[in-house]
């Protein structure tokens, strides 16, 4: 009985998945049942963990923000901070926050000074509230 070969398109399949674990260890890249194994790991842990540097992310620069306020004892929190720049009407991101932090120091100290210079931001809040509820009704 004669040979056949067979397996041309499952070993372009396979070999297409070696491609992408060439770089883990051991049998890792060899055998066809662990590289499906690894691969289908890999790409699990490569979705979970975009989010997670996200999250990973916001902390850092979340931290970054309260230890430069902290430092100089010039506001008393990092919550207060963000709370006076919400109902100052400056919205800016922590990104952005935390990069001023690090690079420019007093344009961070100039911005919450600004803020609590105005002090006007409360009352007009208040007329803002008052007025919604008058038309609502």
């Amino acid at each position: 009985m004669t040979r056949i070969r067979r397996g041309y398109i499952a070993h372009k399949r396979r070999t297409k998945m070696c491609f992408f674990t060439s770089g883990f260890r051991g049998t890792h890249s060899k055998f066809t049942r662990t590289i499906i194994e690894q691969k289908m790991r890999a790409l699990v842990s490569a979705y979970r963990d975009r989010d997670r540097q996200k999250i990973n992310l916001r902390r850092l620069w979340i931290t970054r923000i309260n230890a430069v306020i902290r430092e100089n004892k010039v506001f008393d929190s990092y919550s207060r901070l963000i709370n006076n720049l919400y109902r100052g009407q400056l919205l800016l991101n922590r990104k952005i926050l935390a990069q001023l932090a690090i690079l420019n120091r007093n344009c961070l100290y100039m911005i919450y000074n600004d803020i609590l210079k105005k002090g006007d931001w409360k009352e007009s809040i208040g007329i803002f509230s008052i007025e919604f509820f008058e038309v609502g009704e």
